[in-house]
């Protein structure tokens, strides 16, 4: 019982029944209590720009040691970030299809944010913008200007630029700046976890005014995106990564899904790609995959493929895009593809992957206070799109594992 009163998680999902609750008795007059969801909402914008970008370079650079591996670490990474774009894609797709965000009224949204002012921003008719146009778009003329007004698209490109550039130094050079990124990395980690300390004050502020603003509806609305999720990792997990082994990896179809139920279920109790390494290792150890290969292309894996995280981050911002009214242009998804697929390489080592999806939302220019809503369910999601990353990190094992030992 200890151990659950001492679960950030618990105390969320409390904070939101409290929060339906008051909602449903007071109805709109639990406005009084949103001011403690913008509080908590401004202290993630705060984090969101340093966060991405200490984390970016630092995972960037890290990248440099795949070096050594060779063609390993090559065809490691393009499959994993081909597949990760292609998940990308088929949410985007998806989402677009079912419109779980859409049929919210004008009043109701108006309701949740202070932001009569960023909707009005956020849904104006943009510019339309050619192809080459977004293209040069995301090359940051002023690498601290972009900084400065939080564009994380053009952040992400130079965080990779510089910290590739970072991973060709030498050995001493290179590791004294990766660990004193990552020194920065743990900082921000540090100060990620004290405000998630205030995440069910947030998260109650912001479920009371939403729930007395539109009802109960807007939480079943909220949950739609799950079983999208669901189609969408299940056409991948099952469609996607087996058809990858089937055709060009050594490894029978029958041998990877066997062999990988275990995995599974351990991904999916513990919702921790790293926790769930050793397990996946022996699996790939079973269906004939060579130590060597697995050892590098597991850990990478655990690392850098998050597939899963894309594909959530991608339903999110089309949720709200549609629950705001923001129309969204192709240059809009474009920012949303490649931010949800390199932002993949900014991954590791940080909690609380909502971090990331509310910079997928600032990419898209799609506002952030209705983020918590989804706080409550993080940890189903977070089970769902684990256990979909470490079935990818074998399938990338079993078919880099074939051209290594062709």
């Amino acid at each position: 019982m200890k151990k659950l009163l001492k679960n950030l998680g618990v105390w969320i999902i409390i904070a939101m029944a409290i929060g339906i609750v008051v909602g449903v008795v007071m109805g709109p007059e639990a406005s009084m209590f949103k001011p403690l969801g913008d509080l908590f909402i401004q202290l993630i914008k705060m984090l969101v720009v340093p966060l991405v970008a200490v984390s970016i370079i630092s995972g960037a650079a890290a990248l440099g040691e795949t070096r050594s591996a060779g063609l390993v670490g090559g065809l490691s990474i393009a499959y994993m970030l081909l597949t990760t774009a292609i998940s990308i894609v088929l949410a985007l797709f998806l989402a677009e299809l079912f419109e779980p965000g859409a049929h919210v009224g004008a009043e109701g949204i108006a309701a949740i944010t202070e932001a009569g002012e960023a909707i009005a921003v956020s849904s104006a008719a943009p510019e339309q913008m050619s192809f080459w146009d977004t293209v040069i778009g995301m090359i940051p003329e002023n690498p601290i200007r972009a900084l400065a007004e939080g564009n994380i698209l053009q952040i992400i490109i130079f965080g990779l630029f510089l910290g590739f550039g970072i991973s060709t130094l030498k050995d001493e050079p290179r590791r004294k700046v990766v660990a004193g990124l990552n020194t920065i990395l743990d900082a921000l980690i540090w100060c990620i976890g004290k405000v998630m300390l205030v995440a069910p004050f947030g998260v109650f502020g912001l479920i009371a005014d939403a729930t007395g603003t539109f009802g109960f509806d807007i939480l079943v609305q909220v949950a739609n995106v799950l079983w999208i999720d669901l189609i969408a990792v299940a056409i991948i997990g099952l469609g996607l990564y087996p058809a990858t082994v089937y055709l060009f990896s050594r490894v029978k179809i029958k041998d990877y899904f066997r062999e990988m139920v275990k995995p599974q279920v351990v991904s999916f109790s513990t919702a921790s790609s790293l926790a769930t390494l050793p397990v996946n290792m022996e699996a790939c150890d079973r269906m004939g995959i060579s130590k060597q290969t697995a050892g590098f292309v597991l850990p990478l894996g655990a690392t850098i493929n998050m597939a899963g995280n894309a594909i959530y981050y991608a339903l999110l911002a089309i949720f709200f895009a549609q629950f705001y009214g923001v129309d969204l242009t192709m240059a809009n998804y474009v920012s949303i593809t490649i931010v949800c697929t390199l932002g993949a390489i900014g991954q590791a080592g940080v909690p609380g992957p909502t971090l990331l999806a509310a910079a997928v939302l600032v990419a898209a220019g799609i506002p952030l206070h209705g983020l918590p809503l989804f706080y409550a369910l993080d940890r189903v999601f977070d089970m769902i799109r684990t256990t979909l990353n470490i079935t990818g990190d074998a399938a990338c094992a079993a078919v880099v594992d074939r051209f290594v030992k062709k």
